[in-house]
């Protein structure tokens, strides 16, 4: 594997060497005052953005078709659209299917370092080569400024103790990286009236760390964040950021700001045909092993009904070019804690999608991981299951919000999710 052929650390091949960035984080650990992130618009070319949000598998699925359309990618990544480390099960297991089926690639990761320091021993045990971290301030004072807040375990961190903690773990995460010989790249996003005249202070401070390159980047006008009156800075200051920086690690000048699903070249948009690909590969689609949908529903009607809350499950299956209800099944009692859908996930072990009205984020967790998407949605169970079952895209008009957990007519639950 030639660690040179990374079109982000070096220049001389972004021409040449292509990337990927696999979009499977989707949550984030921290609040930044610059960033509004949005999923699906692909008119927007910036971090924190995609069309579709992928699980591992799905993931895996896209790579391998991107791969056919775009042979000279180099280097796989995940850069969001949240942190890696805010969703570590999904991150650690798509790397391991990419790393299974491209040994060859070079692997890296985007994140802001608060959680990385759990997940030292499996980055290095993948063979992850580059990694960067973003640090816009080594000042608590000034991160206190970038930062709304930072929730580092069940508690949430604001202002100066946000900051602090924020900068502690990234300090600690540039030490452990480069005690396994990881390239690190530190992005700073230069904010005017903020951290504008701070870049050199982060490039001397991650320096001694040991880090190896720098990206110093205008902050990208984003409407609907707390920042968004404040315009981006000159690209005169901009370079003059850069040429103090550089006295302490040298610079990278030919970032692009990528997409969360960025693919091809540095600097190129994404194709028509790598957003096609990217949007199938997201879809929830029946397949021969696979071919039912389940439900829960009320009366075998609607999707209606709260997972925590159902005493059975409703199959639909393909019949004639309609879905039609073919049997219910009981749902395993409550009181079992997580093995309780670890066994729902055995009882559906034949269909490709769970409908819910609303569902816990433990459950979904651990029924996604078992291979069964959970898709909440609201209407008639028939017409939400059949584009399913035919590859389609839902429409709109069954979409749910996976927003409040909320609690079930026999659900002893506090609304926190699923967790008997």
């Amino acid at each position: 594997m030639d660690f040179t052929n990374h079109p982000c650390f070096n220049s001389e091949v972004r021409h040449t060497a292509g990337r990927i960035h696999l979009p499977v984080a989707k949550g984030c650990n921290i609040q930044c005052n610059f960033c509004n992130r949005k999923y699906d618009c692909v008119n927007e070319n910036r971090p924190g953005v995609c069309s579709a949000v992928l699980s591992p598998a799905q993931a895996a699925a896209y790579l391998d078709a991107a791969l056919e359309k775009i042979p000279h990618i180099a280097v796989v990544g995940i850069a969001g659209p949240g942190d890696p480390f805010a969703n570590p099960d999904e991150t650690l297991k798509t790397l391991r299917l990419v790393r299974e089926r491209c040994p060859e690639k070079i692997l890296c990761l985007a994140t802001n370092g608060l959680g990385l320091p759990d997940y030292i021993d499996q980055i290095a045990e993948m063979n992850i080569s580059h990694v960067t971290i973003t640090v816009n301030a080594i000042d608590p004072g000034i991160g206190a400024k970038i930062y709304a807040w930072v929730r580092f375990g069940p508690k949430v961190y604001r202002g100066l103790d946000g900051a602090r903690l924020l900068l502690q773990r990234q300090t600690e995460s540039i030490k452990l990286l480069k005690e396994k010989n990881i390239t690190v790249k530190i992005n700073t996003v230069i904010i005017p009236g903020v951290n504008d005249n701070h870049a050199a202070e982060v490039a001397a401070y991650t320096a001694r760390l040991g880090a190896d390159i720098q990206n110093c980047m205008p902050m990208v006008h984003t409407e609907g964040s707390a920042f968004e009156h404040i315009p981006p800075d000159s690209m005169e200051n901009i370079r003059a950021q850069r040429i103090l920086a550089g006295k302490h690690i040298p610079q990278m000048s030919h970032c692009a700001r990528c997409r969360a699903d960025a693919a091809g070249f540095i600097g190129n948009e994404n194709s028509a045909e790598t957003q096609t690909l990217l949007a199938e590969s997201a879809l929830v689609k029946a397949t021969k092993e696979k071919p039912y949908v389940a439900a829960v529903s009320m009366e075998g009607l609607f999707v209606n009904r709260h997972l925590g809350d159902a005493p059975g499950v409703w199959i639909y299956g393909l019949e004639n070019g309609a879905a039609i209800l073919r049997e219910q099944r009981p749902a395993p009692a409550p009181g079992l804690g997580d093995a309780r859908w670890e066994a729902l996930a055995d009882t559906l072990a034949d269909c490709c999608a769970l409908l819910v009205n609303r569902c816990g984020e433990n459950p979904k967790k651990i029924l996604e991981e078992r291979g069964l998407p959970v898709v909440t949605a609201e209407g008639l169970i028939a017409e939400i299951a059949l584009p399913i079952m035919e590859g389609k895209t839902i429409p709109k008009i069954f979409s749910v919000s996976a927003a409040p957990y909320g609690a079930g007519a026999s659900c002893n639950g506090k609304g926190m999710g699923c967790g008997s």
